[in-house]
Order: C-alpha cells, then structure tokens, then sequence
C-alpha cells in the first residue's frame, strides 16, 4: 500500500555523524509493511552503508513520527484482505519474502549501529522493528508487544528469532505467546531497552547513546557490532578466528594510533575512519 500523499514515507535529516530515520506515518500510526516504507528503509541502508565508507555517518537514530513508534501491520488491510494478507496461500507466502522480511534483511546489512527512539507503542512489526535496532531508549509512554497472536497470526518478520536473542527464551515467549503489552519500565527491566525517559527528553537522550558511539573509531565500531551480530550464530573458535582478523587489521588503522596517543595524552582523540 502506497502512502496516499505520494511523499516519502521516511523523513532523514543529518546532524554531524548522526542520522535521524523518522517514520513519517503519523495518521496510521507508521505501519512498516506497505511497499513504500519497506523500500525507503532498503534505501536508506544503502546510502547509509556508502555514507560510512568514508566516515561521513556513523551513527543512525530510529523514531516515528506522532504518538506511535509503529503499529506494525495495517490492520485495515488485514481486514480487507490486501497481500500479503489475503488470497492463495503461495501467493501469501511470497507476499512475506517478498515484502516486510525486506526489513530485517535490510537491517541486518546496516553497518553502522541504530538507536531506536521508542516514542510510543511498538505493536507486532513495529515491536519487531526496535528488536531489530542495536540500541533502544523507550519514552515512558511506549510499550512493547508482539501481539500476533491475539490477530490469529505468528511473527511473520523475523520477530520470534529476534525477541529470543535479546531477551531470553523465557520472556520471548511470554511475549509472543501472550501478545500482551510490555510497559516501559518492564522493558527496562527485561533488558529489551537500554533506558527509559520523559517523552520531552526521548530524542535529546537517544543522541547522547549516539553521541557516546559516535565519538569512538568509527571503523571499530562497525567491526564490533559485525562481531556482536555474529556472537549468538557462531562458535566460541569461529568468533575468535575472526575477532583475530579483525584486530590484525585495527591494528593498521590511523584511528587506533590517534586513540592509542589520545589516551596517552589524556585528551580526547579525533578520528578521520581510516
């Protein structure tokens, strides 16, 4: 489904290193699974990978815009219908593949790290949507379910594989199995956000966590979130393996020798991604 304005519907704005992705679907509450949003998101990866080859980015923030984070699926389209929720079941299955599991195939190519701004609930795809972010900062007013099952449906995005690896067998379970809504404060305390603010200080703190990434070796940055992808895939020999390959090559770098002199020096180190 087509944003009816015809405008784009991911609004980016770039300040420094930073960033900021802006679901920009405030009337529907910023549904992720229309073909416009999944192919902004594809591309905004993209220009995002080129950007930080040459150290212009390194740090990306997602929020929506309004009162929601995303509300996930458009229900309205559900009802109706529309693919990939209605017609033959190949075609259905297709319609997934083809459409929102773009997302998390997208996301898992970003090079640089993502905050999630979580500015409001973060229902079914869009609670997937934040699992997807390395980092999450929830306002006090967001909440968090994978409500699938309560519509007669499963995570379709990838979100059971997700919620599992941040925040336990356990817990994604009871998520997924519920579809019951977790609160902010819960979240914290599950270890499915990083931090909880006041709504007025969501983004103001959502840069800072990305200021905090964004001041280091932007090339090592990049190589440890590839690591921390991989840890949960790979042996303990395989991780080591490549954590030694990559070292190797840090080694070379003229940030490590800036960060090495800056410590040394007690000052703080300006690094140019090579």
């Amino acid at each position: 489904m087509a944003h009816p304005t015809g405008a784009c519907p991911l609004r980016i704005e770039r300040d420094g290193h930073v960033q900021t992705w802006t679901i920009d679907l405030p009337e529907q509450r910023n549904p992720i699974t229309g073909l416009d949003v999944i192919e902004a998101l594809e591309a905004a990866v993209s220009a995002a990978n080129d950007a930080a080859q040459d150290d212009s980015l390194r740090v990306v923030i997602l929020t929506g815009a309004g009162s929601a984070f995303s509300a996930g699926g458009n229900i309205k389209a559900m009802r109706d219908g529309e693919p990939p929720f209605g017609g033959p079941v190949h075609g259905s299955r297709e319609g997934y593949r083809r459409g929102v599991q773009r997302i998390p195939a997208a996301m898992d190519r970003l090079e640089v790290p993502v905050v999630a701004a979580v500015n409001g609930p973060a229902v079914g795809a869009g609670c997937d949507l934040a699992v997807m972010c390395d980092l999450r900062v929830a306002s006090t007013t967001a909440f968090f379910a994978e409500s699938f099952v309560q519509l007669g449906i499963i995570p379709g995005d990838g979100g059971a594989w997700l919620l599992t690896r941040l925040v336990g067998p356990a817990r994604a379970a009871e998520m997924a199995l519920t579809g019951d809504r977790v609160d902010a404060e819960t979240a914290l305390a599950w270890g499915l956000v990083n931090a909880v603010v006041e709504p007025d200080e969501l983004l103001d703190a959502a840069r800072a966590l990305a200021d905090r990434v964004a001041k280091n070796p932007p090339y090592a940055v990049r190589m440890a979130k590839a690591l921390l992808k991989d840890a949960l895939e790979v042996p303990l020999r395989a991780s080591l393996e490549t954590a030694a390959a990559m070292q190797a090559v840090a080694h070379t770098t003229e940030d490590h020798r800036e960060a090495v002199a800056a410590f040394l020096e007690k000052r703080p180190g300006t690094f140019t991604g090579r």
